[in-house]
């Protein structure tokens, strides 16, 4: 059997980002960009005011208070949209709005605030705080040339947002993956059979609704295969939806027991089986391989060891499929805050809730963090995921943990992410 990280490598060696095409920029929010991204205009493209004022020259305005405001002569309107036709010369200022560009002699904007408007065509400022201020300059968020954004960057509201400006109205991105997933099992159904599920005949398929949740999450669109029987016949049928799929993801039928039949079905189709079983608990077994080209990973039915091995090996083979450089969610030391009692000599990933351990600084402050197991930790219970921020890693080696040693997490939903397998 390999080891998780052994595991993840095998799976990322035999998947590749997608091709990539241009999307309009309403359709890019989440994928990742295929290119530079060179600016081809200055941002802001020329001096403007920002603020609602009068644009004036410092040397006219300096040394004005409320008992003495300096007089000027207002020698137009330029309102955001419309460019100044007049320069502003000494003893003169412009009215000017957000936005606007600054006329030529002005080198700040008083805020209207401390003006007042004067009958004649007159303004009278009261203050000169803002002497020289209150301007954007040319240029200073972006400049003609900057790489404004690299290829792997994923494409964030912000993101869009800074495309929009220089008018790179169609990125290059890489699509995201299509991931057909499925269940099997000649008790599970769906939650439409409720009177069959709540009189104990039957068990709800919650794998389909966390592998949904999960593959959207990871950015990819899930394609619901359905639950198959336990026959090779139901299983073939089941798998043949996801012909259009880049990616398949089964639950169930992967270990060894007469009912567990996904690996034999999977081989008779042509499927290159690369693994089969990983020391670790829980999702000991995972299969994965290659079925026409497409990449196929096998999960335990199990629920938690579904949602632990997603999370290890199918969510960083998306986020590649994808394009995204740094697969992996990075680990964090933590300390153990109870103690732990291990059987097999196994890594485990134990469900958890990671949080700073209080009172740790002088002042009450803390940059440490603990963690706690959600309770009992068996495969089979859904709520330990459902409390758990995190997944405290302990290595095979380590039967038994007491408080206060020091373990490695891996923080659910950490923005952060690295190259290889940290676990």
């Amino acid at each position: 059997m390999l080891t998780p990280s052994e595991a993840a490598r095998t799976i990322l060696e035999h998947v590749a980002p997608l091709g990539v095409l241009r999307r309009p920029l309403r359709e890019a929010l989440g994928l990742v960009l295929a290119e530079d991204v060179v600016s081809p205009i200055d941002l802001p493209a020329w001096d403007n005011s920002a603020m609602d004022g009068y644009a004036t020259r410092a040397t006219d305005v300096r040394g004005a208070v409320a008992e003495r405001p300096v007089r000027l002569r207002v020698v137009e309107t330029v309102p955001a949209g419309r460019f100044p036709q007049k320069t502003v010369g000494p003893g003169e200022a412009t009215r000017i709005f957000t936005g606007a560009p600054l006329p030529a002699g002005a080198d700040g904007v008083i805020r209207q605030e401390d003006t007042e408007a004067l009958d004649g065509g007159e303004v009278a400022v009261k203050d000169a705080r803002d002497a020289g201020k209150n301007l954007r300059r040319r240029g200073e968020d972006i400049k003609r040339g900057d790489l404004v954004l690299s290829a792997g960057t994923e494409l964030g509201p912000a993101q869009l947002g800074v495309l929009a400006s220089i008018a790179h109205a169609t990125p290059l991105v890489r699509p995201a993956p299509r991931v057909a997933f499925m269940g099997s099992g000649d008790e599970i159904v769906d939650v439409d059979r409720a009177a069959e599920i709540l009189a104990g005949r039957k068990v709800a398929t919650s794998n389909s609704y966390t592998l949904f949740g999960m593959i959207r999450r990871a950015g990819a669109v899930p394609i619901d295969l359905g639950v198959a029987r336990d026959t090779r016949e139901s299983l073939r049928e089941h798998l043949a939806g996801a012909g259009d799929a880049d990616l398949l993801v089964t639950t169930a039928g992967v270990s060894v027991g007469e009912h567990d039949l996904m690996r034999q079905v999977l081989t008779e189709l042509g499927c290159e089986i690369k693994l089969w079983r990983i020391r670790m608990r829980p999702g000991a077994p995972v299969g994965f391989g290659v079925l026409d080209g497409k990449p196929w990973i096998g999960l335990p039915g199990n629920p938690v060891s579904t949602m632990v091995t997603f999370e290890l090996f199918v969510r960083p083979a998306i986020r590649k499929m994808l394009g995204h450089p740094l697969p992996f969610r990075r680990t964090v030391p933590v300390s153990v805050g109870e103690p732990i009692t291990l059987g097999p000599r196994l890594r485990h990933f134990l469900r958890a809730v990671v949080s700073p351990q209080a009172g740790d600084g002088a002042d009450g402050s803390s940059s440490a963090l603990v963690a706690r197991l959600t309770g009992p930790q068996g495969s089979g219970i859904l709520t330990s995921m459902a409390r758990a921020n995190a997944l405290l890693i302990v290595p095979e080696d380590r039967p038994s943990v007491a408080p206060g040693e020091t373990l490695r997490a891996l923080v659910l939903d950490d923005p952060y992410h690295v190259a290889e397998a940290p676990f």
